[in-house]
């Protein structure tokens, strides 16, 4: 991807992000008040991931879990059936209905609607001991969606992780803005369409 395309994708992602949010106003307001019912806590969770050249930034998504899913202060990865999920926060998961806040992520320019999914510097650090060319995923920003995302899912394993990783830099060596089109319109359909991943 040159610089006109990467210039290109930067003002899709913010032109898009902005409309999103806009179109996608009553959602966030009905997600907002299930939440406000369910949960004690705030209704946005906020979590610091590692982006684009390695700076550091806060991720958005609304909360799914109870307060305090991480008592012992290590962090864990979310895995399917998980008991720390409220019910609403199950039904937002299953929908990807939680990560509809990044839209702000990507308007700010933190992320992008496709890239390598952001993941925090622990797991980080997992990673690299097995595959230091994790380091190469830092030279585009993280995204909402990404290549591994759609066919694998969410990872709850560091083998899972692994394989996402080996996708990525798949993405990267092919990266084109006719490809993030067609990422995009997949994980919609996805979505619309009630396919899990």
């Amino acid at each position: 991807m040159n610089a006109f395309e990467r210039a290109v994708k930067r003002i899709f992602d913010f032109v898009c992000s902005f409309l999103g949010i806009v179109v996608l106003s009553p959602v966030f307001l009905i997600v907002y008040v299930a939440l406000r019912i369910q949960n004690d806590g705030s209704v946005i969770f906020k979590q610091e991931r590692i982006g684009y050249k390695g700076k550091a930034f806060n991720i958005y998504k609304f909360r799914t879990m109870c307060v305090d899913s991480e008592p012992n202060g290590k962090p864990q990865l979310a895995a399917k059936g998980d008991e720390r999920l409220t019910k609403v926060g199950k039904f937002l998961r299953e929908h990807h209905l939680d990560e509809l806040p990044q839209l702000f992520n990507v308007l700010k320019g933190d992320m992008s609607f496709v890239g390598p999914r952001p993941e925090r510097q622990y797991f980080i650090d997992q990673i690299r001991k097995v595959n230091p060319d994790y380091d190469y995923l830092f030279l585009m920003r993280p995204g909402v969606t990404s290549m591994a995302t759609i066919h694998n899912g969410y990872t709850d394993t560091l083998d899972k992780m692994l394989v996402r990783l080996q996708m990525d830099l798949e993405y990267l060596q092919k990266r084109s803005l006719w490809l993030d089109l067609k990422l995009i319109f997949t994980t919609v359909f996805y979505i619309v369409n009630g396919k899990k991943f």
